[in-house]
C-alpha cells in the first residue's frame, strides 16, 4: 500500500509556456524547464521537442 505523502508519478508529459518579463519559459508537470527565451514561439518549440523525448 503507498504512502499517503507519496506523489504520482505523472504518466504523460503536459507542458505550459509561462512569461516572466520579457522572457517565456516552457515547463512540464514532470519538472522539466526549458531555457528563457525572447520568441514565444522557440518556447513553445521547446515544449514540443521535450514532449517527443
Amino acid at each position: 500500500m503507498p504512502h499517503q505523502d507519496d506523489e504520482p508519478t505523472p504518466t504523460h508529459h503536459t507542458t505550459t509556456t509561462t512569461e516572466q518579463g520579457p522572457f517565456c519559459m516552457a515547463r512540464c508537470t514532470c519538472g522539466w524547464r526549458g531555457p528563457a527565451r525572447r520568441a514565444r514561439s522557440q518556447a513553445r518549440k521547446d515544449a514540443q521537442n521535450h514532449t517527443l523525448e
